[in-house]
């Protein structure tokens, strides 16, 4: 016997069928009850092994452990089960007054209150688990983790941390999170060339850079660790890390081997970004490039690693001066002389226009090489142009950004810096040119 179903009700069979399916996988998920209590209970659980731990035993030990910080988070979580926010607030309320009359009969034994915050926010955790348990337990094993953390963190701001460290930290910190948000991101000024937010951009960039070669000496010393941050700053901005690397050996002179050896790595990187970028936008521009970059890239290793391993003005175990950082003072500096630049090509463009490729190529390179190559690979990607073409406006672009960080290397840096950066930013030039001018 067969039975015929309409097209309606076999689709609600489907939907039920497929209903059925979804709550029989619905066991582990995280709208169940028994999730949100179980993420609260090892909330609390992890934060009291951690205080346990450090309880301390006889007369003189804390008065909350495992089970009460294990409790308390299940406390949190029953109060907002059953009376929502308001019952969480008021159960947190008489919690924080039973710990606050706690402190007051032991205070004088235990001026800490490290476990009576981190009782209260145990507490709070666990009404959190019951809406958002995804939220809770990240913050929960974040609070462990401080807390475990307790020595090590102690040592590294009392022994470690220099007052001008921090210092720097907390200059750096204003600029980011107070300055930046607040400067106005449009185009002002000559020509409408300045945009403010991108300029103090350069200014956070600069001493973000400058911190992170300081970062490195100490972990890596001063011959491997200005390098190997130079290099890696490089792909951010190499004419930053070049002024960064500068002022750097104004305040320590020992530093200038490998503080050169950084700058001119810094144009390694520059140089594959050149052809990270000609890659994604034309192939056959970057098969055109491959002996220009190959040749200027091998050469800036080549010529770095002369400093970085042979150049003995910093020795590896020689005990370096502990300053700030950055350089404030140089980073806006920087910021001045790229704001310049910015102006000045905007003037020639408005002035003679973008009818030459290279005209163009010069004007944009004194600022960014990276965008030159962009559009003129996208020339060539839409048959406008062949790769060979494209090759001189794209080398035009790179000498004009060596230029930049040729000024920069001078204004920035020592006689000392200057005279051995200058060179090497002109070989690594020369040697770009000439696998063109040799067809190799």
């Amino acid at each position: 016997m067969s039975i015929d179903l309409a097209p309606t009700d076999l689709a609600n069979r489907v939907s039920t069928k497929q209903t059925a399916g979804q709550r029989g996988h619905s066991v582990l998920s995280l709208d169940q009850p028994y999730v949100a209590w179980a993420v609260a209970l090892g909330i609390g659980l992890l934060i009291g092994i951690e205080r346990e731990r450090r309880k301390g035993e006889g007369a003189g030990r804390a008065a909350a452990g495992l089970r009460t910080f294990a409790i308390t988070s299940l406390l949190g979580a029953a109060s907002m089960e059953i009376g929502g926010v308001i019952l969480l607030g008021v159960t947190t309320a008489g919690l924080i007054l039973l710990t606050a009359l706690a402190y007051w009969r032991s205070h004088s034994e235990d001026p800490g209150l490290t476990t009576e915050i981190a009782l209260a926010l145990t507490l709070v955790l666990g009404g959190l688990a019951v809406r958002e348990p995804l939220d809770a337990a990240p913050l929960g094993v974040a609070t462990a983790i401080l807390l475990a953390a307790r020595a090590p963190l102690h040592r590294f701001v009392r022994d470690v941390l220099t007052e001008s460290e921090m210092k720097s930290a907390l200059i750096f910190a204003a600029a980011t999170l107070v300055v930046w948000p607040i400067v106005p991101d449009r185009f002002l000024g000559p020509f409408d060339a300045i945009n403010l937010r991108s300029v103090w951009s350069i200014v956070i960039l600069i001493m973000a850079i400058s911190a992170c070669g300081y970062i490195a000496v100490r972990a890596l010393g001063s011959r491997y660790g200005l390098p190997a941050a130079g290099f890696a700053s490089g792909f951010v901005s190499s004419s930053a890390t070049i002024a960064a690397m500068g002022a750097k050996v104004v305040a320590e002179p020992r530093l200038l081997g490998p503080a050169v050896a950084a700058a001119v790595l810094s144009t390694v990187a520059t140089v594959a970004q050149i052809a990270i970028v000609v890659a994604a936008t034309s192939p056959e521009t970057l098969l055109a490039l491959a002996a220009p970059l190959g040749i200027a890239g091998l050469t800036a290793v080549a010529y770095a690693a002369l400093f970085a391993f042979h150049f003995k003005d910093a020795p590896v175990d020689a005990p370096l001066n502990r300053g700030e950082a950055f350089s404030l003072g140089s980073a806006l500096l920087l910021a001045a002389v790229l704001t310049i630049v910015m102006i000045a090509s905007a003037a020639l463009r408005i002035w003679f226009g973008d009818n030459g490729l290279v005209a163009a190529a010069t004007i944009a390179g004194f600022a960014d090489a990276h965008a030159t190559a962009a559009s003129m690979a996208s020339q060539v990607a839409a048959g406008k142009m062949i790769a060979r073409d494209a090759c001189l406006p794209i080398l035009v672009g790179f000498t004009t950004n060596s230029i930049t960080k040729i000024v920069l290397a001078a204004m920035s840096g020592s006689r000392a810096f200057a005279l051995r950066v200058v060179p090497g930013l002109i070989i690594v030039l020369l040697a770009a040119w000439s696998g063109i001018i040799f067809g190799l």
